[in-house]
């Protein structure tokens, strides 16, 4: 029930169970604590989702990949980028290896606090350690290049996702393409713009946005 609150966007009723569940004197497993955390990461409450991560501990049991990586994608939609990699530096430490959405979601969270580099490294790290990168790795890395203004970089990932045997979608070419605009690129932003309907994806308005600027620019 605390997963379907979760999922439903109800993380405050989610807290609420987890709550009622103590105070009829059940023991909450790791599962619990972890669809918890789910929910206030979806429910953008990334402090809460802290506390809970702690509180796991509290009750004698250990976090698990799933509790980490909840916690962490919960710290990257609040723009928490340093507690987002002192949580995967954490799970090292507990002998947790992190999970192609830990990844994701620590590259996100560095992208979004204009740490483009250590996002640049987590992703060669990434594949340091056997795991394949997935179109949102690389789509999170493109990302952090454009707002790193790496603009080279960007062109780069986005070749090397096809090298990979994956295909960008339209998040991968909109980060490219704004990553481009940024760099006062204009021919390359209209060539990916161009190269988009050539393989069958439409632009979305963020596309069109950026091929607009970068052409005024």
């Amino acid at each position: 029930t605390i997963s379907a609150c979760g999922k439903g966007g109800q993380a405050n009723r989610a807290l609420m169970l987890l709550q009622e569940m103590r105070q009829h004197g059940l023991h909450p497993n790791v599962i619990s604590f972890s669809s918890a955390i789910s929910a206030c990461e979806k429910g953008g409450l990334w402090e809460r989702a802290l506390q809970l991560l702690a509180e796991i501990r509290a009750w004698g049991l250990y976090p698990n990949v799933i509790s980490y990586s909840a916690a962490i994608s919960a710290c990257e939609k609040g723009s928490q980028w340093k507690f987002a990699l002192d949580l995967f530096s954490a799970m090292w430490r507990c002998g947790l290896e992190p999970d192609v959405i830990c990844y994701n979601a620590t590259i996100s969270a560095c992208g979004k606090g204009g740490q483009a580099n250590r996002a640049l490294m987590l992703l060669q790290e990434m594949r340091q350690h056997g795991l394949h990168p997935n179109v949102i790795s690389f789509s999170s890395a493109i990302s952090a290049c454009e707002k790193g203004g790496l603009w080279e970089r960007a062109l780069q990932l986005l070749a090397e996702i096809r090298a990979w045997g994956l295909y960008p979608n339209v998040i991968s070419y909109s980060a490219a393409i704004s990553a481009c605009e940024k760099g006062s690129q204009w021919k390359f932003a209209l060539d990916l713009f161009s190269a988009m309907w050539r393989c069958g994806l439409e632009p979305d308005v963020i596309c069109y946005n950026a091929t607009i600027s970068a052409c005024g620019k």
